[in-house]
């Protein structure tokens, strides 16, 4: 696949960027290198590379599941600009 001046053009206008026609004839080698690059890489036998979500190993590191005090309704809602009936108040937004 191939870049040309017309597509460096509608790729910067659909991306709501401006650019000259000096630009634009400088980005087509330039995109056309990237493309390159991306089917050299298609080119690459990884069929027997497993898949990893990070270069090194990692461990996610889960707190314990223990239940704490709660029951501290009446203390957040004090910060609360509005409090009613031991909810948030907010302001009506449909009529």
């Amino acid at each position: 696949m191939s870049v040309d001046k017309q597509t460096v053009q509608k790729i910067a206008s659909l991306s709501r960027i401006a650019i000259t026609d000096a630009e634009a004839d400088a980005l087509v080698p330039e995109l056309n290198n990237i493309l390159g690059w991306v089917e050299q890489l298609g080119e690459v036998d990884c069929k027997d590379v497993e898949p990893m979500t990070a270069v090194i190993p990692n461990k996610l590191r889960l707190r314990e599941d223990a239940v704490t005090d709660g029951d501290m309704r009446d203390k957040i809602l004090k910060n609360a600009p509005a409090a009613e009936h031991g909810f948030f108040g907010v302001p009506k937004v449909i009529e």
